[in-house]
């Protein structure tokens, strides 16, 4: 059977997952705050479903969490996607590290004139 949703589930799911994503990244509301340019009483009532988010809003928090907007709407059953999220942030750290280290260790070849 589908869920039926109203205005006050989506403010909760999308909150829920906003803070879950948060928290898995370690990150506090501070941080997060800081991250995306909004406010940390912003971020507050966001989680705590006192306000409502524009699509601004969620476009900076998926940047500064690095998820792709969908994951804000994914209902509790579908979330056992966290540690294969974790594995590949992960990944992606890694191979970024790997490449700011060759660029800076490796020195390309010059060409002498």
């Amino acid at each position: 059977m589908i869920k039926k949703f109203d205005e006050k589930n989506i403010y909760h799911l999308i909150s829920g997952n906003i803070k879950r994503l948060r928290i898995l990244q370690n990150l506090s509301q501070l941080d997060l705050s800081i991250r995306t340019g909004l406010t940390h009483n912003f971020i507050n009532d966001i989680e705590n479903c006192k306000k409502g988010i524009s699509t601004r809003s969620l476009a900076k928090l998926s940047n500064a969490l690095n998820v792709e907007p969908y994951q804000f709407f994914l209902p509790e059953g579908l979330r056992n996607n966290d540690v294969m999220m974790y594995v590949k942030d992960f990944n992606d750290s890694l191979q970024k590290v790997v490449s700011d280290l060759t660029d800076q260790y490796l020195v390309k070849d010059k060409k002498v004139k």
